[in-house]
């Protein structure tokens, strides 16, 4: 169906639904232009009845462009009223003459008459270095010298509260007051009446619980941190299961808001592996730059201070901040779109392949293809610490390039920035200089790299550019295909797909490809299907078990006429293939455990691989329906949880 004929089909009262659908989902107080809300839209919480959230968004757009989008000065005058007769309500507040001003910390205090002197002894000094500088310096101030800029801080604060609450009795139409919600508090069950009272009376005699607690979690390692994290999402992706209930009751619609922090967000990408995004202008990198070095600067007064210190910059420095910004988004879509294609196809692959990389890790076979480094630590780290891990693959992959010796194909190696190479290069001096301290030895390098004249670093901008160029070449010579040990079964057109091989092979691969599951981890995902698998009724099983029996029969019959449509030739091929599949696939699945244990005395390899090892093996055994020949014995060990 093309677009054309999509609208058409829409009646006059669909239209009105789809309507009413968009104005039920905006947002309360929606001030924002009408592409910004239109371009956050979830579609799929509109589309209703036969249509989906596509059709509606097309719907929409056809609609939409039927009416204008500005407004007329009639309309205007309404707004600029209210503005004339309340030019200070809300965020303009501040701006009134009458209202007081705020004292500034003391850190600032201290900032502002100290930053005119080290300009005047160190010009050749940027607004970021002078800030570092002066940071440094507070933080070193003795507490006598501190309590001076305390103490001038607290009485102007007195100051200013005083004089808050006249602003306030003066002018009491300026000051807003928050609308409680008229939902009334649903009642409470008798455990959680104790639970609240007995929760008073405990932080009453413990007042630091909480802040402790607090504290423990800031100083939690970003390990521990990204187990609750994982936590929460699970939990987040449960709630979403309210969706049917949300659709069919919009009234009741709730806004669900990520469970996670930004910094949370940030710390979870990064575990994933996915590229930091880069800030949106020259000013927010600025900010960003400036802000490492004002831990010990209150966070209400920080982005004062970076306003205040960005607008002493000359255009020159500005603009020098802007082109790095263009040229870390630049960056950014590369390292986004080489991610995405890793998660895509990359990575699909190598879970097509597992079977074929495990059984050569475990017999000591040489491995042609990159998959057998990415397998061996994305499959495995869930299951092993990273000491144990890194010590038993270095071990095990150092003994059989002895034997082999032979070189193995490596994801190439990350390019390296200009200034990366140039400190790569004087590290030693560097470090020599500041006694081995690697932290002041990499900020005395930067300072450096920043001061350096432009045609100074002409020489290493050119290597970088060629290390890129290297990268590029490389990491195109690894993707493409090997003949030899990592050799792919060959393509015949028109073989039937097989079909799984149980009811809870095919309830499994429904889950594993709708992406219900994604937020789990490999393992993880296999648990929660077993865990659903055992919910199920009997009869919902046996409605599976039927349908795979007559898959089953049907792809006989269809293989068995396809077989018999191939030239005498291809058929040899294609037999020989299949023979050699049955023979590797059944093999390796009962030799698996006794080989393992020989290498896990010879590796010192933990007993955690061997179960994560064995686990892979039967994960590909449970889900490769195109595998011909594969003895139904060893899958039969595999057809329930």
């Amino acid at each position: 169906m093309n677009g054309s004929s999509i609208v058409d089909a829409w009646s006059k009262e669909d239209c009105l639904t789809l309507l009413e659908r968009i104005q039920s989902l905006l947002p309360d107080g929606d001030a924002m232009k009408y592409k910004t809300t239109e371009s956050h839209f979830d579609w799929e919480k509109v589309c209703f009845g036969d249509f989906t959230g596509d059709m509606c968004k097309q719907k929409w757009a056809k609609v939409s462009t039927e009416v204008r989008k500005f407004r007329t000065m009639t309309e205007l005058i309404v707004d600029v009223i209210e503005f004339v007769k309340n030019p200070y309500k809300g965020k303009k507040l501040k701006t009134h003459p009458d209202f007081p001003k705020k004292p500034l910390t003391p850190y600032f205090r201290f900032f502002m008459e100290k930053r005119a002197k080290y300009a005047k002894i160190h010009p050749e000094m940027s607004n970021l270095d002078l800030t570092k500088i002066l940071s440094k310096k507070y933080k070193e101030l003795p507490d006598k010298k501190k309590q001076k800029y305390i103490t001038e801080f607290q009485r102007e604060k007195e100051s200013f509260e005083k004089n808050m609450a006249r602003f306030k009795e003066d002018h009491p139409e300026l000051i807003e007051e928050r609308k409680k919600s008229d939902l009334p508090e649903k009642p409470k069950t008798p455990q959680q009446l104790w639970y609240n009272h007995e929760k008073k009376t405990y932080m009453k005699l413990h007042p630091d619980l909480k802040e402790a607690l607090r504290r423990q979690w800031s100083q939690l390692s970003d390990k521990k941190r990204l187990k609750w994290i994982s936590k929460a999402l699970e939990l987040q992706k449960d709630y979403g299961s309210m969706k049917v209930y949300q659709e069919a009751h919009p009234d009741a619609e709730e806004h669900v808001k990520s469970v996670l922090t930004k910094a949370e967000r940030q710390l979870k990408d990064k575990f994933d592996g996915r590229p930091t995004k880069p800030p949106p202008n020259g000013y927010s990198l600025y900010c960003a730059e400036l802000m490492v070095n004002m831990k010990d600067v209150p966070s209400t007064e920080r982005m004062v201070l970076c306003s205040k210190q960005w607008k002493m910059m000359t255009q020159k420095e500005k603009d020098m901040f802007q082109k790095r910004c263009e040229q870390k988004k630049k960056q950014y879509e590369i390292d986004l779109q080489r991610f995405l294609e890793v998660s895509r196809t990359e990575y699909n692959h190598i879970r097509s392949t597992v079977h074929i990389t495990l059984h050569m890790l475990i017999h000591n076979v040489y491995v042609t293809c990159i998959d057998a480094r990415f397998v061996s630590i994305a499959f495995l780290q869930e299951c092993c610490r990273e000491a144990e891990l890194e010590h038993w693959v270095h071990a095990g992959l150092t003994a059989k390039e002895k034997r082999d010796g032979k070189k193995r194909t490596k994801i190439p190696e990350t390019p390296k920035t200009a200034e990366e190479m140039w400190q790569q290069s004087i590290i030693g001096d560097y470090l020599a200089k500041y006694r081995s301290d690697r932290k002041k030895a990499q900020s005395a390098m930067e300072s450096a790299w920043k001061a350096m004249e432009k045609k100074e670093k002409i020489p290493w901008i050119k290597k970088a550019a060629d290390d890129q160029k290297r990268y590029e070449r490389e990491l195109l010579e690894s993707r493409t295909p090997q003949s030899g040990a990592g050799q792919r079964k060959p393509k015949f057109e028109g073989e039937p797909k097989k079909p799984p091989v149980s009811g809870y092979q095919m309830f499994s691969q429904e889950l594993l490809t709708n992406g219900e599951l994604n937020h789990f981890s490999l393992k993880e995902r296999m648990v929660e299907i077993g865990k659903r698998w055992h919910k199920l009724s009997q009869s919902h099983k046996d409605k599976y078990k039927k349908l795979v029996e007559e898959l089953q029969i049907e792809y006989k019959a269809e293989l068995e006429a396809w077989v018999k449509s191939l030239s005498p030739q291809e058929r040899a091929v294609y037999k020989e293939f299949s023979t050699t599949v049955s023979c590797t696939l059944s093999n390796m699945f009962l030799t698996s455990q006794s080989t393992l244990i020989q290498h896990s005395t010879s590796y010192t390899m933990p007993q955690t691989c061997i179960h994560a090892i064995t686990f892979q093996i039967k994960l590909y055994l449970l889900h490769t329906p195109n595998t011909a020949g594969v003895d139904l014995t060893v899958k039969g060990l595999l057809t329930s949880p």
